[in-house]
């Protein structure tokens, strides 16, 4: 459906029925947990990698959507360079994925990717009707958020390799309930065929 600023004002140039989402993966893992979280993270952060190396070659516009750890003044380079620079423990996940210039940023104040964020007004100018999920927690911010997108009746996919959570057990059964309650397809990035997920030309 048309609106009066179709391109939001020039800023939102990409047109998709598939985005990709990247939830909290900007992180320093500086919390009680964070030495459970590295690993699996890590694993996680270099699926994610060459899927959104997929994406952008499918012009599949990328989204990440972080935490703002309660600084309200602050933005996403300070996350990143709090992360790269300050000697914390999620450094290796964040060099990783790093955002590039014409990646999407949302910072989140609380769990869900939708709670009081830009990200409903950002997937409507993009057409997005299908959302693929990743990132940390499975059960938490992952979970919540696609349990917002579900309601908004996007499709899903929250492919396993791509999500992790402080324990093999916690992110099984996050997955789990994903895919029988909120219809998520869960194959392996590594096996996910993204271009399949586009509309072909007519």
């Amino acid at each position: 459906m048309a609106t009066l600023n179709d391109d939001l004002h020039g800023n939102a140039p990409d047109n998709s029925p598939v985005a990709l989402l990247i939830i909290d993966m900007l992180n320093d893992l500086e919390f009680p947990e964070g030495p459970q979280f590295l690993e699996p993270t890590l694993a996680a952060a270099r699926q994610i990698k060459q899927l959104k190396k997929q994406a952008k070659a499918l012009k599949i516009p990328v989204v990440y959507v972080n935490d703002n750890f309660g600084r309200w003044q602050s933005d996403i380079n300070d996350v990143v360079n709090h992360c790269l620079h300050d000697g914390v423990r999620g450094e290796p996940v964040v060099r990783l994925l790093k955002p590039e210039a014409d990646d999407y940023v949302v910072l989140k104040p609380k769990h869900s990717a939708f709670y009081a964020t830009t990200l409903d007004a950002l997937l409507e100018y993009l057409n997005a009707e299908r959302l693929i999920l990743t990132g940390i927690s499975a059960d938490l911010c992952v979970l919540f958020a696609a349990n917002d997108a579900y309601m908004r009746d996007f499709r899903l996919n929250v492919p396993t390799d791509c999500v992790a959570a402080g324990s093999p057990d916690d992110t099984r059964a996050a997955l789990a309930y994903m895919q029988r309650v909120l219809k998520a397809d869960t194959t392996p990035a590594a096996e996910l065929d993204l271009a399949a997920l586009l509309p072909t030309e007519a």
